[in-house]
């Protein structure tokens, strides 16, 4: 009778010991494991105020099909064209500036006029030059009998017509030549990401946006990594170096005084949910990851990320998140109405284990902070509920085990 008393004892010993195991690491055991941040019930235990959780942000879930994916292609094709409608471009005649240098020389019909003396043998030539003369903060330069000019904002034919006016009753038919002989005041600036930053005046025909860059010695980095800016009127304008390259019509001619600026901004994207762990794929301990082309398609994306986890992953459920305007989704038949911002939260859905969805991977078109998230299978979420209740239960038999063993 004594043994099965202590057999009943040891017994209820052992399921005390199996409960607390179990409660142990269900619990984690809050209070004695070290944590490096407040955890979310210190978090609002220690709230002032706690307002009412948002109402969930609205999103448009598209299965990508042919008409979807031609759509957002198109529409990533024609990202940036900014340059193009620039106020102030197609500047092709160069003007005299403030701060130039400005040449004029008068000719007469002949001797005995208003420069030209009657005595032939005097000086040689049917001119005089006027001494060169730099452009005043008014635009103005001053000519013998015809007085202040206004030249500033004006090509040097325009004024020579303007003096050979005010001349015309004075001097004998005369004939005015007017040119710049240093230009300071229509140059450009060329800085920031090229190999020879450096400041040069406006060609005589206009010159381009990429032969400026040429002429600064080509940017650091590549177009794909490259971002241009452009000052101009005291405005800023800004488009990646890929966009001007692959369109023709944003190679614009600058403009004086305008202000190009290079800076290297790689673009990116993120990638989550069932890929390879971070710093498994060649030491790159992070899931956010740069552009190698223009062009990079998400098949590229995802095998630079490092593929599909093969015991995790869902493959047909692969998303990708970035914001598209109403116009796009109306255009594949879907209703926009019901989101009031100009930008609508899209996801885009691929099914991967069809050879249909790999093609459709393989020609979409990633964009800068889209976001990639894996879907994991629901074999996995069912394993990952089983794996503490099995250590749990093993522990409890481990411990039950040794109880039973040191009676």
């Amino acid at each position: 009778m004594a043994k099965t008393e202590q057999a009943h004892s040891n017994f209820g010993t052992s399921r005390i010991l199996a409960v607390a195991a179990i409660s142990i690491c269900l619990t984690g055991c809050a209070g004695f494991i070290p944590l490096d941040a407040p955890d979310a019930a210190a978090t609002h235990t220690h709230a002032a105020l706690i307002t009412e959780p948002s109402a969930p942000l609205a999103y448009a879930l598209m299965p990508v099909n042919p008409a979807v994916l031609q759509a957002t292609n198109a529409l990533t094709d024609s990202s940036g064209l900014i340059f193009s409608h620039l106020p102030g471009g197609n500047y092709r005649d160069v003007t005299i500036g403030v701060g130039d240098i400005v040449t004029v020389t008068v000719y007469e019909a002949q001797a005995g006029g208003l420069f030209i003396p009657r005595e032939a043998g005097v000086r040689p030539g049917n001119f005089v030059d006027i001494p060169r003369q730099q452009v005043d903060q008014s635009g103005n330069i001053n000519i013998p009998y015809a007085g202040s000019v206004k030249v500033s904002g004006l090509t040097p034919r325009a004024v020579s017509n303007i003096i050979r006016e005010r001349l015309k009753d004075r001097a004998i038919d005369p004939q005015i030549v007017v040119s710049v002989a240093e230009q300071r005041g229509n140059q450009i600036s060329v800085l920031g990401e090229v190999n020879s930053p450096q400041r040069f005046p406006i060609d005589p025909g206009g010159i381009r946006l990429m032969s400026a860059i040429a002429r600064a010695g080509g940017p650091k980095y590549p177009s794909y990594e490259s971002t241009i800016t452009i000052k101009r009127e005291g405005r800023t304008y800004n488009e990646s170096m890929s966009s001007v390259v692959h369109h023709p019509s944003e190679d614009v001619l600058l403009a004086p005084g305008d202000v190009v600026f290079l800076t290297r901004i790689p673009r990116v994207y993120m990638a989550f949910g069932s890929t390879p762990s971070p710093g498994s794929i060649g030491g790159t301990n992070n899931r956010r990851f740069t552009f190698e082309n223009d062009n990079m398609s998400l098949a590229e994306a995802l095998a630079k990320a490092g593929g599909l986890d093969g015991g995790r992953a869902d493959s047909k459920n692969i998303y990708v998140y970035r914001f598209e305007p109403k116009p796009l989704l109306q255009q594949v038949g879907i209703d926009a109405s019901q989101f009031p911002t100009i930008s609508v939260p899209a996801v885009y859905k691929f099914d991967m284990s069809k050879p249909d969805g790999w093609f459709q991977a393989d020609t979409f078109r990633m964009r800068d902070h889209d976001v990639i998230s894996v879907a994991e299978s629901p074999s996995t979420e069912f394993i990952k509920l089983m794996a503490p209740l099995d250590a749990a239960s093993t522990n409890a038999s481990n411990i039950s085990s040794v109880v039973v063993n040191s009676k």
